[in-house]
């Protein structure tokens, strides 16, 4: 029941950062300082092939973010994701805002909310 819950929650996020990215980028348009693009590396909590491949296409769906790569982890670190963003304002914004999808996302994929911060260093 907890993850029917969670996956409307996480639907009704999705939609939300559509229609927010999509208004940004029109907003946008017309100011001199349209983008200030980035690339930031995540730490991922994903573990399963379904919830990486479901943040990666939940950030690229999102207007304004793409997944640049995927980097496999190794027995003493964890997998990491690369994420072009354009509209953020710091790299630490940016990174906020994919730890909280990913938290999202892990709550509807397990069922449960998982910690707060990933594993590793966010540096």
């Amino acid at each position: 029941m907890m993850r029917l819950v969670h996956g409307v929650s996480y639907l009704g996020f999705i939609v939300w950062a559509i229609i927010t990215g999509s208004v940004t980028i029109v907003a946008r348009l017309f100011r001199a300082d349209y983008a200030e693009p980035m690339i930031v590396e995540l730490p991922m909590r994903c573990a399963t092939d379904l919830e990486v491949t479901l943040f990666a296409s939940s950030i690229t769906i999102t207007p304004g973010t793409l997944v640049a790569a995927i980097a496999a982890g190794t027995s003493t670190t964890p997998p990491a994701i690369f994420v072009h963003a354009l509209f953020e304002d710091s790299e630490e914004d940016a990174l906020a805002g994919l730890v909280d999808m990913e938290s999202r996302l892990l709550a509807m994929t397990r069922g449960r909310a998982p910690r707060a911060e990933p594993e590793g260093d966010l540096s």
